[in-house]
């Protein structure tokens, strides 16, 4: 079954440095890099990667300008239909300007949206009036909220899954969980939505009791290296993420949930699609970059 994730794109500016700067600290000695990225190129990506070819389907707006025609290219050469991606006119692309600890891999991303703030509820009707029956839709918080909230509300009325990865992390509107097949936060994310300091197993079946309460049905937490807990509202479970060395985190969220978003439209079960999830992401992982250290699905059958 096809995949249709409908997000950001953005050129990833990045410097990778000792550690994290703090506040109002400029460090020097870093090495810098550009790559393809937005939390929507990158899950297409990801699942154009693992999934059977001219599978996934990317809406977005990039800019009228080289990093745009770039991305385009980009995605393309990754097997991504790129027919639901649209030119803004005299706008820039999303820039991404993203610090990388080379100690531990973790990282700080601030985002200038540029032309992902004219993605439009016209843009997501005319890919959902092509979706195939059974298809899975991806969303995150990069593109404005109420053209998220359009998508899910179409996609779902349209018999199609939703998955929300809620990220960068807001507040959501009461009753859009009604929408939503699942919501894949991260623990920072968990704590925005929830309020729970999300660190662990037993945290984050509190946090996903609460987001079960606020109307979300199916929830996955994803903890890091420790793996990710899923939980449906009858059952529940902490899926073990394989222990790697951790070069660069900037892009595991994004493998995993296009690594989740395909193993689902392939007909696997939740518990299955996420323990597939955190292997892709934890391989992930080991390699720099956001897209470039996306695996193949070839990579996680050997």
């Amino acid at each position: 079954m096809p995949v249709l994730i409908i997000g950001s794109y953005n050129i990833d500016l990045v410097v990778r440095c000792p550690r994290l700067p703090a506040p109002g600290e400029t460090l020097l000695g870093g090495t810098f890099a550009q790559h393809h990225g937005g939390k929507g190129a990158n899950q297409a990506v990801a699942a154009a990667r693992l999934a059977t070819a001219g599978q996934v389907h990317f809406v977005a707006t990039v800019g009228d300008d080289e990093f745009g025609r770039q991305a385009l290219t980009q995605l393309r050469a990754e097997g991504v239909n790129t027919a639901g991606v649209r030119v803004a006119p005299g706008q820039p692309s999303g820039v991404a300007l993203i610090n990388v600890a080379t100690g531990t891999g973790e990282n700080s991303i601030s985002v200038a949206a540029g032309a992902n703030e004219h993605l439009s509820p016209a843009d997501v009707d005319a890919a959902l009036a092509d979706a195939a029956a059974g298809t899975v839709v991806v969303l995150q918080l990069e593109t404005p909220l109420p053209t998220v909230i359009h998508a899910a509300r179409q996609a779902a009325a349209r018999g199609l899954r939703v998955i929300l990865n809620p990220a960068p992390a807001q507040p959501l509107p009461a009753g859009l969980g009604a929408d939503l097949y699942a919501l894949t936060p991260n623990e920072t994310e968990a704590e925005t939505l929830t309020g729970v300091r999300v660190s662990d197993a037993v945290t984050a079946t509190l946090a996903a009791d609460r987001l079960h309460a606020a109307g979300f049905g199916r929830v996955v937490l994803t903890l890091g290296a420790q793996g990710a807990y899923w939980s449906d509202g009858t059952g529940a479970a902490l899926v073990a993420a394989p222990a790697v060395p951790a070069v660069d985190t900037t892009a595991a969220g994004d493998c995993f949930t296009g690594a989740l978003a395909v193993t689902l439209a392939e007909g696997h079960a939740l518990p299955e699609a996420v323990a597939f999830a955190c292997r892709a992401a934890a391989l992930a992982v080991t390699r720099p970059g956001a897209q470039a250290s996306l695996p193949t699905r070839a990579e996680l059958s050997g």
